[in-house]
C-alpha cells in the first residue's frame, strides 16, 4: 500500500487530494513541524534530504511534488481520469506542472523567510535590522515579481477553465498550493479568475475528503 509521510501545513496535501482523485488506497504517516518552519528529523530516515511530501509504494521512494504526481497519474489511473489527449494540453500541463516549484514557489518561499526576519528565531537584538532588510527585499524585488507572476496565472486563467486547458489534469494539483498560499496573503481578491479557479477546486469531493484525511492548510502569511 502506499504511505504518504505527511508534513503538517505542507506539499503533501495535494497529494492526498490526488490520491482521493484516483480513488486509491493509501495510508498516512504523520510528521509535525517541531517548533520551526523545518520538517522534523524523522523524515531522513524515509528520504536523505528530510523533506515532505515524500511516498513509498512497496519498496520504492518517490519525492518531489511534481515526480510523485507524475508516478501516482501513471501507475494507477486506471480510469484515464486525469489523462490528456490533446497534445497542447500535455504541453501545457506539464509546463505548469513544473512552473509551479521551479518559479513560483521559490519567490513565495522568500517572501516568507524575508517576512520573518523580525521575529523569533532571529535574535532579538538582530530583529529591528531584520524587519527592516526584509521589507527592504520585498518592496523592492520580491513583491514586484510575484506580482507578475500574479497577473500571468490571472490572464491565463481568464481564458482557460483549468491549467492544462479545457481539462483537469495533475497540473491542477500542482498548482493549488501556490494559489492557497496567495490566497493567504489576500492576493487573490484582485484577481476574480485565479479566485474563481481555487473556489472550484475546493468544490471538489475529493478535496474535500484530503482534506479531511490530512487537516486544513494553515499556511502563514
Amino acid at each position: 500500500m502506499i504511505t504518504v509521510h505527511h508534513l503538517d501545513n505542507s506539499r503533501s496535501q495535494r497529494i492526498l487530494w490526488l490520491l482521493e482523485e484516483l480513488e486509491v488506497p493509501y495510508q498516512i504517516k504523520r510528521y509535525q513541524r517541531e517548533g520551526t518552519l523545518l520538517a522534523p528529523e524523522a523524515l531522513k530516515k524515509v528520504h536523505p534530504l528530510g523533506k515532505s511530501p515524500v511516498i513509498t509504494d512497496e519498496n520504492r521512494v518517490v519525492a518531489e511534488s511534481g515526480a510523485i504526481l507524475e508516478y501516482l497519474s501513471t501507475k494507477y489511473d486506471h480510469e484515464y481520469r486525469l489523462q490528456l489527449t490533446d497534445a497542447d494540453e500535455i504541453i501545457a500541463s506539464r509546463y505548469w506542472l513544473h512552473y509551479a516549484e521551479g518559479s513560483l514557489m521559490p519567490l513565495l518561499v522568500m517572501s516568507l523567510i524575508f517576512g520573518r526576519m523580525g521575529k523569533p528565531p532571529v535574535p532579538w537584538l538582530l530583529r529591528p535590522f531584520g524587519a527592516m532588510l526584509g521589507k527592504g527585499v520585498q518592496k523592492g524585488f520580491l513583491n514586484k515579481q510575484i506580482a507578475r507572476h500574479q497577473q500571468f496565472i490571472e490572464q491565463h486563467l481568464a481564458s482557460h477553465p483549468w491549467f492544462a486547458g479545457q481539462h483537469f489534469s495533475i497540473a491542477d494539483v500542482q498548482m493549488s498550493f501556490p494559489l492557497l498560499a496567495m490566497a493567504k496573503r489576500g492576493a487573490l481578491q484582485q484577481l476574480p479568475h485565479s479566485q474563481a479557479w481555487l473556489e472550484k477546486v475546493q468544490a471538489r469531493p475529493a478535496w474535500r475528503r484530503g482534506v479531511q484525511q490530512g487537516g486544513e492548510l494553515q499556511l502563514s502569511d
